[in-house]
């Protein structure tokens, strides 16, 4: 059984009320480009990320949560607008962040 728990929001407000109901534990959050109905995400360099990360995820501390956040469609994700780049700063996807008291230094490989 996995050491962390993972959750799977879509969008901007459903990302920050699994970030607010899970305050106080160290978080990794993972933004990725919509999937379709076949599973795969318009963003190729997301395509192409995801087993990776996916690996490094035996690595996550004890007590820890992934949020694997998909952060809309391609036009909501290119209008310079959106939550995800006006609020959080995101600047593309994928991207991988971390919330919390987590020393990175044991992530980095």
């Amino acid at each position: 059984m996995a050491k962390y728990e993972e959750v799977s929001v879509h969008g901007y407000e459903e990302f920050c009320k699994a970030v607010s109901e899970r305050k106080g534990k160290d978080i990794f959050a993972y933004f990725s480009g919509d999937k379709d109905e076949q599973g795969k995400s318009w963003c190729p360099d997301c395509v192409k990320a995801e087993p990776v990360v996916r690996r490094e995820m035996s690595h996550l501390p004890e007590g820890s949560v992934f949020i694997y956040c998909q952060v809309g469609d391609r036009p909501y994700w290119k209008d310079p607008n959106n939550d995800f780049k006006k609020t959080l700063k995101l600047t593309g996807v994928p991207t991988l962040l971390c919330y919390g008291t987590v020393n990175m230094n044991t992530f980095d490989h």
